[in-house]
């Protein structure tokens, strides 16, 4: 009886293993649209970074910069489409325009002074003994 109970558990759990739940369709937007970008301007950390991008139909154009460690901004401007794949162009910008260098004067030369000695000076003692104290004689007591 035990054996008969056991082959229907498991006949029952293959056949609810065999049923197939239908997969779900998913929707699908003919001719997608979006637009986003941010900028991030933190002068604590040294932080400089942004990105835009679109989308048209199957058409995505963008550009995205970063200050790299050297001082240069790194701009990379790119196009993506079903025909030409993803095409990107990079340039690289200084952050600071260079000063012209300007040519300072020399510091005209001038002959030190002489060296004077220093004035010998006698010292002062640190210290002095103190003076012995002078003590009056002491009376019998029978003066008073």
């Amino acid at each position: 009886m035990n054996n008969k109970i056991v082959v229907f558990i498991c006949m029952m759990g293959v056949a609810a293993a065999s049923v197939v739940a239908p997969v779900p369709v998913a929707r699908v937007d003919p001719f997608p649209q979006y637009s986003y970008g941010y900028d991030v301007q933190d002068s604590i950390s040294g932080d400089y970074k942004g990105h835009q991008e679109q989308r048209n139909g199957d058409v995505v154009t963008g550009s995205y910069s970063v200050v790299d460690p050297d001082g240069t901004r790194r701009i990379v401007d790119y196009a993506a489409d079903s025909i030409n794949g993803f095409n990107a162009v990079v340039r690289r910008e200084p952050l600071v325009v260079a000063a012209p260098a300007r040519v300072i004067a020399p510091a005209p030369l001038v002959a030190p002074a002489p060296a004077v000695p220093a004035p010998v000076v006698a010292r002062a003692p640190i210290y002095a003994p103190a003076p012995a104290p002078l003590l009056a004689p002491r009376l019998p007591y029978y003066y008073f």
